[in-house]
């Protein structure tokens, strides 16, 4: 029996939403058991349904009598799938209903096929006269269905940027787009814009701070020039202002903490070749092969540690480092258009945890620092207490330690960016020296 896609992409929700699993592992772990071909469509429905999640909940609680549970609850994400194409998808409505209530037979539920047949006939004359009634689709019980974010989440933009949120959560829903990283030490920037237009992808805008690109269309790695021999990498524009920002010089021991997967490791390389060394940490070894997997390809390298950055003394050899980027573990509320399940997976209890994570390792990352030595705080965070709070209440109790005033800060405790600003992630970064003493 040919593999249904939509069953699939049912199963993989409900391990998303029901178990805490993470997208970035599901869609691999069931991508072999289908052909290349769908792999664009599976991801296109998982990272819709997480985008839309309340909305759609909230559409079948409209159709519905009663909510399925327990074991039926993957014929409950199978009908969130379906709604989710009808709605939001160019594939015939006739080819997503007939398809979603096939997948009942994939998932052993072929008892509910008659239920998501009449529950998708529903939805369409649903649509239908909301169309032909000019229904406003904003009539919305709540702000976690109108916004499609959590509620917790919500309160926290809004009170962290009041002349701002919307915009915020307007930008997670987005589909990101993809920018590139020039390798600098095999090109130049306008030399590569001209080998992408030759190859005809199409360039949307270069950012003038650390020279992305940004292409027109998401494009198959594959198809980008030289891209096997290290001349470009994907990376999101904000995450690109690492390396510049950090600014190491000939002869500098360079740190990068909690380096994985190691495109910012990558970056500082190919933009100061000419560093001394380069250690790139991480206190998960499977993500620290993908660190290795990067400058293999690249044509780099560096030593990797496998150790926890919140605990030197495991792996730390005496010699201070002149530069330090600490990228800190965070609640990645930044990068919430990239991975729409952490809107699901992050829950507000874990942000104490979190910021008491990153002040202890940013403590102990402060003392591998020489005097006079440079520390980059960065996090993809948009939470305050992860960032300008974070970096203020160490700068109170560190008497050692002070911020580097940068054009970006615009007065602020470090550089805050937002979602969607110049079309970048959400990042921010704070920019620290040692006084010498």
């Amino acid at each position: 029996m040919p593999v249904n896609i939509r069953a699939i992409a049912a199963q993989i929700c409900f391990s998303v939403v029901d178990k805490g699993r993470s997208l970035a592992e599901e869609i691999p772990h069931n991508s072999s058991r289908i052909a290349a071909k769908d792999k664009g469509l599976l991801q296109e429905i998982c990272y819709g349904v997480l985008r839309y999640l309340p909305e759609l909940e909230y559409t079948v609680q409209q159709l519905m009598d009663k909510p399925l549970k327990g074991k039926q609850r993957s014929c409950h994400f199978l009908l969130l799938v379906g709604i989710y194409q009808l709605k939001y998808m160019r594939i015939p409505d006739h080819a997503a209903v007939s398809e979603t209530v096939a997948a009942t037979s994939s998932l052993k539920a072929k008892h509910f096929k008659n239920l998501v047949n009449a529950i998708l006939r529903s939805f369409q004359r649903m649509q239908k006269e909301q169309k032909e009634s000019e229904e406003a689709s904003n009539h919305l019980p709540s702000d976690a269905i109108k916004y499609n974010h959590p509620s917790w989440f919500i309160k926290k933009v809004q009170l962290a940027y009041p002349e701002q949120w919307q915009g915020v959560l307007a930008a997670n829903q987005e589909k990101p787009p993809m920018w590139l990283r020039v390798n600098q030490s095999q090109n130049t920037i306008t030399d590569y814009k001209k080998t992408l237009i030759d190859a005809e992808i199409a360039i949307a805008a270069e950012d003038p701070l650390s020279g992305a690109l940004k292409l027109g269309q998401a494009t198959d790695v594959n198809k980008l020039p030289d891209f096997s021999e290290g001349a470009a990498s994907v990376q999101d524009a904000a995450a690109q202002q690492a390396a510049r920002l950090l600014d190491c010089q000939s002869g500098d021991k360079v740190l990068d903490s909690c380096a994985a997967p190691g495109g910012k490791t990558c970056h500082i390389l190919e933009l100061a070749p000419d560093i001394e060394s380069m250690t790139a940490l991480d206190i998960d070894d499977k993500r620290l092969a993908r660190v290795q997997e990067n400058l293999e390809r690249i044509g780099l390298s560096a030593e990797l540690v496998a150790a926890d950055a919140a605990d030197p003394s495991i792996w730390w050899q005496g010699d201070q480092f002149d530069r330090i980027l600490l990228d800190a573990p965070c609640s990645a509320t930044g990068v919430i258009r990239r991975h729409p399940d952490i809107k699901w997976l992050r829950k507000a209890s874990d942000i104490e945890s979190l910021v008491s994570l990153q002040r202890d390792i940013l403590k102990k990352t402060w003392s591998l620092l020489k005097p006079g030595g440079t520390l980059l705080y960065a996090t993809c965070s948009i939470l305050p207490a992860e960032n300008s709070e974070q970096i203020k209440a160490f700068l109170a109790e560190q008497e050692d330690a002070e911020l580097i005033d940068l054009p970006e800060y615009q007065g602020n405790i470090g550089w805050q960016i937002l979602p969607g600003e110049q079309d970048m992630d959400g990042f921010y970064y704070a920019k620290l020296r040692k006084k010498l003493s």
